[in-house]
């Protein structure tokens, strides 16, 4: 039986503190505090979880934390407020670039994409022997 919270569905072969991982906004350590609270052992596999036990989690997190669509709309609407009130956060966010003092000469691919350019790339072949 697959168990489905906030929307996703949990993978069934793995521990529940890693399955839990699968929603946006839960990770390790809020994962194992809300196993705690509903007194499931960590180590337990989802697919052994009983109805009741899944009920469970899906009412603490459903109750006590943000996550997935509520989250990731308080995000963007931090962002936009950054940008709204012309910040230098909100400039580098609007500009595609790093936003918490990372270095740029070199290093920032993740942000910027793969634009690497190779010398000589753009030149063309020679027409005759020589």
């Amino acid at each position: 039986m697959a168990v489905r919270i906030a929307g996703i569905t949990i993978p069934n072969e793995k521990r529940v503190e890693i399955a839990l991982t699968y929603i946006f906004g839960i990770g390790r350590m809020k994962s194992n505090e809300i196993l705690k609270q509903a007194s499931i052992d960590p180590n337990k596999r989802v697919n052994k979880l009983s109805d009741e036990e899944a009920n469970k989690l899906r009412e603490i997190i459903e109750k006590k934390y943000k996550i997935e669509g509520d989250l990731k709309r308080e995000i963007m609407g931090n962002i936009k407020r950054l940008k709204e009130i012309n910040s230098y956060r909100g400039s580098r966010h609007t500009k595609g670039l790093p936003s918490r003092g990372q270095r740029t000469k070199t290093n920032n691919r993740t942000i910027r994409g793969n634009k690497r350019g190779i010398a000589g790339s753009g030149r063309k072949a020679s027409a005759e022997k020589t």
